[in-house]
């Protein structure tokens, strides 16, 4: 039974380690905060996604993608900043997207 608790600790620590996210204090009172990338101020309360594709509210950003980590070796992975995601595709062909077998993050 220990060994059970232990291995459903691993798994639940090892989730929580893909994911890229960040905290922000919150001062009591606070009726608006400022996205540390952007500069523009947004109410507490409310959600946001900056430039650098992070999700946001004025406790903390999470990155909105996830980073492909396993994928053919004949393929490329490509960052689309407009659409905040990974694109896998072959390097000689990139109108052939690749299958993706494993990613971390989001």
């Amino acid at each position: 039974m220990k060994y059970l608790a232990l291995a459903v600790l691993l798994c639940a620590l090892v989730s929580l380690s893909n994911a890229y996210c960040f905290p922000k204090a919150m001062k009591p009172g606070m009726t608006h905060c400022q996205d540390d990338v952007d500069q523009t101020w947004h109410a507490v309360g409310s959600r946001w996604r900056n430039s650098r594709c992070m999700d946001c509210s004025c406790s903390g950003c999470c990155s909105a993608y996830s980073t492909p980590t396993n994928f053919p070796d004949d393929c490329v992975s490509v960052f689309d900043s407009h659409a905040c995601e990974y694109i896998v595709h072959k390097k000689d062909d990139p109108s052939v997207l690749c299958p993706i077998y494993g990613s971390v993050g989001k």
